[in-house]
C-alpha cells in the first residue's frame, strides 16, 4: 500500500477582517498565487498531471462560490486538473489532506494540491450569519414544507420549536468558548496568560525569522507586496490583556486578547504517494501517519481536539508521549488549554511558534497553514513526530500525525 508524503508545504500572510493587508484580494485570486507558489516548489512534478485540487472554505459562496478549488485551478492555467471545494468548516483544509490522503492509500491517484482559503474582508452581507433569525428562516422554510407533506397525507408534522428540541448547532463560537470555561473551571486569568503566551511566542519566531521560511509574499491588486502576518502584537502583556471587557456575555472569560480575530489568508500543501515521489527524484518533508475526526455537543465544541487527537493516536499505534510537538488551533484559549490538559499534554511541546491568538485563523486556510507551521517546527526543533488537531464550529473536532522526513 502506497504511503501519502507532503512534498511542499506553503502559506500567505494572514491579513486581519476589514482593513487588514489582504483585504483588497479576491479569495480565488489569493489562493491562486499560493497554490502556484507549492507547485513551483516542486520543479519535477507537471502540474498537468496532478490528479484533484482541493480546497478547503468555510464559506464557500460569494466571491468563494462556484467551487472556488476549479477557479484557482482554472486561473492556474490548469485546465485539465479537476478541482472540489470542500467545506468542514475550521478545519476544512485538513479534511482536504485527509481526502488526499485516502485518495493515495486506496491507489486512486499519486499527486494532489490540499489548499484551503478564507476573506472574511470579502463576505457578503449576513454569509456568516448563524443566528437565531437565521435558523428560525431555515426552520420555516422546512415546516411549510413538511405542512405541505402532511396535506398530502404524510405522517403528522411536529414544530421543533415548539418542542423545544431547536439544536444550537451553529450559535456565536464565543459563547461555546464561554461555555467550555464553565465546563472546564478554567479561569480568565489563565486565558489571558495564554493569550500573551501566543503573541509573545509569535513574536520571538518572527524574530528569529521563522514565519519567512513558511511564507510566500503575496502581490495585492495595486501592486503592493504583502509579506508578513498583521496580527502579532509586539509586547504583549498579562496587564493589558487582563483590562480588556468580556465580548460575549458581561460577566464572561473570553476578549479580544484571549481569542483569535477575523482574518484573511491562503495555505497550501502538495501531497503525493511515495512512489511517485521516488521516480520523481523528490525527498518528502514528511509522511501523513493517520487522521482523526470526531463529533460532540455543539454547545462545547471547543473540546473537540480530545476525541479526535485520540482517534488519529490511536490509528497511528501512538500515544500523546510518543508525539514530540502539537499544535492546536487556538480557536479560543479556553479550548486549547481544556484540550491540552484532558490530553495530558505538556506545555512546552504546544503551539510552540505562538498560534491563531496572534496569527489569526481564517476559517478555510487554518487546516493547511498548521500543516506548514507544524512541518516548520519540527525541522527547526529537529523533532520527528507532529499532531495537528483543531476544534470544528457545529461540535467536532479533527487531528492529524506526521512523521518528518527530512
Amino acid at each position: 500500500m502506497p504511503e501519502a508524503v507532503i512534498v511542499a508545504a506553503t502559506r500567505s500572510p494572514i491579513g486581519r477582517a476589514g482593513k487588514g493587508s489582504l483585504a483588497q484580494f479576491r479569495p480565488d485570486d489569493l489562493a491562486v498565487q499560493i497554490v502556484q507558489a507549492a507547485l513551483a516548489d516542486v520543479p519535477a512534478l507537471d502540474p498537468a498531471t496532478l490528479d484533484d485540487l482541493i480546497m478547503g472554505c468555510a464559506q464557500p459562496a460569494g466571491e468563494s462560490g462556484y467551487n472556488v478549488a476549479r477557479v484557482v485551478a482554472v486561473l492556474a492555467g490548469l485546465d485539465t486538473v479537476p478541482g472540489t471545494t470542500v467545506n468542514r468548516y475550521c478545519s476544512s483544509s485538513l479534511q482536504t489532506t485527509r481526502m488526499a490522503f485516502h485518495a493515495i492509500k486506496a491507489g486512486e491517484g499519486h499527486a494532489f494540491v490540499s489548499a484551503g482559503v478564507e476573506t472574511v474582508s470579502r463576505f457578503g452581507k449576513g454569509a456568516a450569519d448563524t443566528g437565531e433569525e437565521t435558523i428560525n428562516s431555515l426552520f420555516d422554510e422546512a415546516i411549510s414544507r413538511t405542512r405541505a407533506r402532511a396535506v398530502a397525507g404524510a405522517p403528522d408534522w411536529v414544530d421543533p420549536r415548539k418542542e423545544g428540541s431547536l439544536p444550537d448547532v451553529y450559535i456565536a463560537m464565543g459563547q461555546t468558548a464561554e461555555n467550555v470555561a464553565q465546563h472546564t473551571g478554567i479561569s480568565r486569568e489563565e486565558q489571558d496568560c495564554w493569550g500573551v503566551r501566543s503573541h509573545n511566542r509569535a513574536e520571538a519566531a518572527i524574530a528569529e525569522g521563522f514565519f519567512a521560511r513558511e511564507i510566500t509574499p503575496v502581490i495585492s491588486p495595486d501592486g503592493t507586496i504583502v509579506s508578513t502576518d498583521d496580527g502579532p502584537r509586539p509586547g504583549a502583556t498579562y496587564e493589558a490583556v487582563s483590562g480588556l471587557k468580556p465580548v460575549f456575555r458581561p460577566d464572561g472569560t473570553v476578549t479580544a486578547g484571549n481569542a483569535c480575530p477575523l482574518n484573511d489568508g491562503a495555505a497550501a500543501v502538495v501531497i503525493m504517494s511515495d512512489t511517485r515521489a521516488k521516480d520523481l527524484g523528490l525527498t518528502p518533508l514528511a509522511r501523513i501517519v493517520s487522521t482523526g475526526v470526531s463529533a460532540l455537543s455543539p454547545e462545547i465544541m471547543g473540546l473537540g481536539p480530545i476525541e479526535a487527537t485520540r482517534r488519529a493516536l490511536a490509528l497511528a499505534g501512538m500515544s500523546v508521549s510518543d508525539i514530540d510537538l502539537f499544535e492546536i488551533n487556538e480557536a479560543f484559549a479556553v479550548q486549547v488549554l481544556g484540550s491540552a490538559s484532558e490530553l495530558g499534554i505538556d506545555e512546552d511541546k504546544l503551539n510552540v511558534s505562538g498560534g491563531a491568538i496572534a496569527l489569526g485563523h481564517p476559517f478555510g486556510m487554518t487546516g493547511a497553514r498548521i500543516t506548514t507551521t507544524l512541518l516548520n517546527n519540527l525541522r527547526t526543533h529537529d523533532k520527528q513526530f507532529g499532531v495537528e488537531t483543531m476544534c470544528v464550529g457545529g461540535g467536532q473536532g479533527m487531528a492529524m500525525v506526521l512523521e518528518r522526513l527530512s
